[in-house]
């Protein structure tokens, strides 16, 4: 067997990697064996022909020797007067044995005069049975209060074996019993979901960790960060931390300020993102530089984002292309995926998209590949169409768009009117979005606008259908559903996206248990400002316009590219990136053309500006999202379900109180005088 011990229930086995030296001494060989613990599945298998270790059994495979781990080098610090073990340790080969454990009454269960007790710690859970005196005084122990047991560990009676737990073939006989703990009534059920409400969960936080769900997921957040950590050692980074007390900077969110005591009138900002910094850490030489970084932004909460702040996965590189940025970054989450989930994965290059591309077929930006299904252009093929809709569409500039769903029997009737009434309300535009289609079961076509298709267009459909689809759905022999819209494509491609998005989960198979990762580049490098009227920034703008000052001198503003790129999982934006503007002059050019003179841009960025003066290498990087990586790992929708004490909807720390007032003292040392309506 392979080198292995058991992980916490729900986050799989934990990968031991070992390095191993050894010299013979005599006839003797030694054999020190240093094992250091990430998550995921055992990656490599050490041959030891011929070799023994006196700490570790092995076993014989053939021609190789396999070490087994026999007791962890962790167990020592883990024993205290408290426990001699934890609650998720004990086997049968404990059987006999004197123990001592500390936890939390999970449940429990009296049995007329033997009272039975799920003792839970952060390793599991172990039964203890109380009896006699014990067992009266037991009841009067409420759920959730710390006590410690003495024991004796028995085997379960045949039959009253516990699969679900990895303790569950053995209890353990209690002969002593000390509270250390008592809890008062719980404001909700910790051991089983009541459905309490939100706010009473956020406001007893602490309770709701102990949950074996939301632990095994905090739990699993440790596990990531430190597989980060030790991936990015790998590849050649070295981790330095940034300022958190800095300026503002124009990162498309709103900054938390910061009152500064000692200059009257000015403020601190927190940082959305070490953008600066990072680069100045290139400038200084650095080469290879990551962060697990705190960032702050005043944003409303959605599900897939935490309100106020988050943390990510912050890297720069130096004397890099956009290829090599692009190739680090998918080992590096190849290496974390692998290790911390036993879901298939694909090795890498992963699949790449132009920005044009994406939203052409994926109608988004932020794909979900596990999703076969793809929008195609049908323009051409109904260019003579005497459909008054197709017709007029594409007399004005626009264009028809399909997406051709195979089925294994066609839907209702009832779904096709759900449909288009879910896709006439994509957007609030008027006219509303119109959605028509076609059902084809053999030679037999019926839909909304089936006879508006001749049969020389219904067979230059199939033609381009079988072209665009998958090889599965191109092998489908049975019934087919298209769907049809028309108008300007800026308009229906982000509707058919969502369409896409609803058919892809109604109509079809997901892929299941796999990652499937994509890359998505060239993005506009602006975009319209609706407000103003004029340009901003499209991503960051700190990045590279693809043609350079070329581009910024003789290309339409809304024609430029950038170099930058998006790392997509299942419809989430795991990271985003681009190569750097290293240029003081083309740096200056690209905010002139959003309305940023030469002196607001000093202003607002001096410090990297000088930087550029004194030598800067080319670089880029890139910032991956902490939270949504755990959160897609732990199979959840929403991202406070990862985090240990996340923000309320509307920004209240429900627990701790905040935010909250600030005393007259407080507020006289900042100098800040609230006005009458502002005052707590």
């Amino acid at each position: 067997m392979y080198p292995k011990r058991e992980g916490i229930s729900g986050l799989g086995p934990e990968r031991l990697s070992l390095s191993v030296s050894y010299g013979d001494a005599g006839k003797t060989t030694h054999l020190i064996v240093v094992i250091s613990e990430t998550c995921g599945q055992v990656g490599s298998r050490f041959l030891l022909a011929g070799r023994r270790a006196s700490l570790y059994d092995h076993v014989q495979l053939k021609d190789e020797v396999v070490m087994t781990q026999v007791d962890s080098p962790k167990k020592d610090f883990l024993q205290s007067a408290y426990r001699t073990h934890t609650c998720g340790e004990l086997r049968n080969s404990n059987a006999d044995n004197s123990v001592t454990l500390s936890g939390w009454v999970m449940r429990k269960r009296d049995h007329g005069g033997v009272v039975f007790v799920d003792l839970r710690d952060h390793y599991g859970v172990t039964q203890v049975v109380f009896h006699g005196a014990l067992g009266v005084e037991m009841e009067n122990v409420r759920p959730e209060s710390v006590i410690m047991v003495q024991g004796v560990v028995h085997l379960r009676g045949a039959g009253l074996e516990n699969p679900k737990l990895q303790t569950g073939q053995i209890e353990v006989h209690a002969t002593k019993l000390s509270i250390l703990s008592h809890s008062e009534l719980l404001p909700f059920q910790v051991a089983e979901d009541d459905n309490a409400p939100e706010p009473q969960r956020l406001k007893y936080r602490f309770l709701e960790l102990r949950r074996e769900k939301l632990h095994a997921h905090i739990a699993m957040r440790n596990r990531v960060v430190k597989t980060i950590r030790e991936v990015m050692d790998e590849l050649g980074f070295a981790e330095f931390h940034t300022p958190i007390l800095t300026s503002s900077s124009p990162e498309g969110a709103r900054d938390f300020i910061v009152p500064s005591r000692l200059h009257p009138g000015k403020f601190y900002a927190l940082p959305q993102a070490p953008q600066q910094f990072k680069q100045l850490l290139m400038i200084a030489g650095f080469d290879r530089y990551f962060q697990i970084a705190p960032c702050f932004r005043d944003e409303d909460a959605r599900a897939d984002r935490s309100p106020g702040e988050f943390y990510q996965i912050d890297m720069e590189l130096s004397f890099v292309e956009q290829e090599d940025v692009l190739r680090i970054n998918e080992r590096m989450m190849y290496e974390v995926f692998k290790r911390c989930s036993d879901w298939k994965i694909g090795e890498p290059p992963f699949p790449r998209f132009s920005f044009a591309e994406a939203m052409n077929q994926f109608g988004t930006d932020k794909p979900d590949l596990r999703n076969a299904l793809r929008i195609m252009d049908v323009s051409e093929v109904f260019g003579a169409s005497e459909f008054r809709v197709f017709r007029e569409a594409l007399s004005s500039g626009g264009t028809i768009r399909a997406i051709a769903v195979p089925v294994e029997s066609l839907p209702s009737r009832k779904y096709f009117d759900d449909t288009i009434e879910y896709f006439s309300k994509l957007d609030r535009e008027e006219p509303a979005l119109g959605l028509g289609y076609i059902a084809i079961e053999g030679d037999a076509v019926k839909g909304s606008i089936s006879k508006f298709v001749s049969p020389d267009q219904l067979q230059a459909l199939r033609d381009l259908i079988a072209k665009r689809v998958s090889s599965a759905d191109a092998a489908h022999r049975g019934p087919m559903v298209v769907f049809f819209a028309a108008g300007q494509s800026s308009r229906i491609l982000p509707a058919l996206g969502k369409l896409r998005n609803k058919l892809g989960a109604d109509l079809t198979q997901l892929a299941k248990e796999e990652w499937r990762f994509c890359w998505v580049t060239d993005f506009p490098f602006y975009v319209r400002d609706e407000d103003t009227g004029g340009v901003a920034f499209n991503h960051n703008p700190f990045s590279l316009p693809q043609g350079g000052m070329e581009s910024l001198l003789n290309t339409p503003p809304l024609e430029i590219l950038a170099h930058q790129y998006d790392f997509v999982l299942h419809g989430y934006e795991l990271a985003s990136g681009g190569l750097r503007n290293y240029q003081p002059e083309l740096m200056f050019k690209a905010f002139e053309l959003t309305g940023y003179s030469k002196e607001m841009v000093e202003e607002k960025f001096g410090g990297m500006i000088r930087a550029f003066t004194f030598g800067a290498p080319p670089h880029g990087g890139i910032a991956h999202g902490v939270e949504r990586i755990v959160m897609l790992l732990c199979g959840e929708e929403a991202i406070r379900e990862v985090i240990a004490f996340p923000l309320a909807q509307n920004g209240e720390d429900l627990l701790m109180g905040a935010p909250s007032g600030a005393s007259e003292k407080q507020l006289r040392e900042a100098h800040i005088q609230l006005r009458p309506s502002a005052k707590v």
